[in-house]
């Protein structure tokens, strides 16, 4: 991790990130976690460059040892009324204000910060060069993908286990041919166009049968 030291030198500072702006169904979430500088984890980094396992070993360590660790969510309906990026800032809003300790200054990965009164700085490529986000965004991805295997189970046949609701091959193939769940964003451009056609099919097959009629 290439570490870059913050202008706050406090022990009460929140990593914050995202899981699930790409895929094409579930909640978006987000972490917040305040690490205790007494208490280190060493090796943190950013989720996407690490494995499963990997993640799964540090989840329990983050759990374990932070001060505080909270996940808040924005769901598929406010993902569909507000736009991805206005849904991950709510996200980010609630797993701050969800902290059993409340910060003193907060650490956003990315470039846009949410509506709040905290101190605050965005930083691009955050999750690789703070280990407090690096840590908030493993605990975003193991939940969201604790949950998306949750959801494969209520809704089978679309993969969500193994692709996470990532707009995959197969997964737009089972949106085809299964149609699109109450957990898709219907806004999103494959479920969009899979519903336009759809609708499309339906419209032309009514018609024919008026026409025998």
């Amino acid at each position: 991790m290439d570490l870059w030291t913050p202008p706050y030198q406090g022990d009460l500072l929140a990593g914050v990130d995202e899981a699930g702006r790409g895929p094409l169904a579930g909640p978006v979430l987000a972490s917040a976690v305040i690490l205790d500088p007494k208490n280190p984890i060493i090796g943190l980094n950013d989720s996407k460059q690490l494995t499963e396992k990997q993640r799964n070993y540090y989840f329990h360590l983050i759990v374990d040892k932070a001060l505080a660790v909270h996940v808040g969510s924005a769901s598929v309906a406010e993902i569909e009324q507000h736009t991805i990026l206005v849904a991950s800032l709510l996200a980010m809003q609630r797993a701050v204000a969800g902290l059993e300790v409340q910060p003193e200054y907060v650490l956003v990965d990315g470039n846009q910060l949410p509506h709040w009164s905290y101190p605050s700085m965005a930083l691009v490529k955050g999750d690789q060069r703070h280990p407090a986000i690096a840590a908030a965004s493993i605990i975003a991805k193991v939940t969201r993908d604790r949950e998306m295997v949750a959801l494969d189970a209520k809704y089978p046949g679309y993969g969500l286990a193994r692709h996470k609701g990532y707009p995959t091959a197969a997964h737009v193939q089972a949106l085809a041919s299964k149609g699109v769940t109450p957990i898709h964003r219907r806004t999103f451009g494959p479920v969009k166009r899979i519903r336009e056609k759809s609708a499309g099919l339906a419209h032309a097959a009514q018609n024919t049968h008026r026409i025998k009629s």
